[in-house]
């Protein structure tokens, strides 16, 4: 609401919050409340874009914050380039209330942002503006995975589609609290794998994927013996042999 460029839409999604989110929501005629019971983020965020009726989705974290013009500037980046479908924008985290310098391995740019993506997440969705028929196309954020679906979403569509950058900080992400689902969930590489699996089952000549997915089972396999998870540790090593033997027929 306190946008430059003021959104046709708002909608707010409660995923069974405990505090007074459907209650304030319901104060203001310009808002469209949706309430659910503790379904996830992606059902959050999917169920919301099926309710919009606009041509463009943004969405807002409940953790993050925009800058006022962040609207207003990437709708001028689509104007610019009518071709681009999706853009987002870089960012600025505060912890414990103090800003600190983002990796150096977040650093937005157009660079090699696929391959840099098959690591680890660049794009926050906070940051992102995209055409709801593109969203609907790619069937949304994968609601099997508790955590790591945007990293999941992006590379999807980043293997049809160009990503335009703004980059300019434009939106805040607040970290430090004890119920970011970054601290809920260990290993994280275990659900950016079995994103990278799903990938790899359209994309087999990738080889960037392939060896992302090799290293990213390394150190799978590293923590599972170093905790005794002897089960995990098999199938780790079992699909080790498995994409080792694919990179020799590269």
């Amino acid at each position: 609401m306190a946008q430059s460029f003021k959104p046709k839409e708002i909608i707010v999604v409660d995923d069974g919050s405990s505090d007074a989110t459907s209650e304030v929501a319901k104060m203001y005629d310009e808002v469209s409340l949706l309430r659910q019971k503790n379904m996830g983020v992606s059902s959050a965020r999917n169920n919301g874009s099926m309710m919009a009726e606009s041509q463009w989705l943004c969405f807002l974290d409940s953790d993050d914050t925009w800058e006022r013009e962040k609207l207003a500037k990437q709708v001028a980046f689509h104007k610019r380039n009518r071709d681009i479908l999706i853009s987002y924008t870089d960012e600025r985290w505060i912890r414990d209330g103090y800003h600190v310098k983002l990796p150096k391995k977040f650093a937005k740019s157009h660079e090699n942002l696929y391959e840099r993506s098959l690591s680890h997440c660049i794009i926050a969705p906070s940051s992102v503006m995209i055409e709801k028929k593109l969203f609907d196309s790619v069937g949304g954020f994968d609601e099997s995975l508790e955590v790591c679906e945007d990293y999941d979403l992006w590379l999807r569509l980043m293997k049809e589609h160009t990503i335009g950058l703004v980059n300019e900080p434009l939106i805040n992400k607040y970290g430090g609290h004890k119920d970011q689902l970054s601290f809920k969930y260990w290993g994280m590489d275990r659900f950016r794998i079995r994103s990278l699996e799903a990938l790899h089952v359209r994309y087999k000549d990738d080889e960037k994927l392939l060896h992302v997915m090799i290293e990213k089972y390394k150190l799978l396999l590293k923590g599972a013996q170093k905790h005794e998870r002897f089960d995990d540790a098999f199938h780790y090593e079992q699909r080790l042999g498995e994409l080792n033997f694919l990179t020799k027929i590269f």
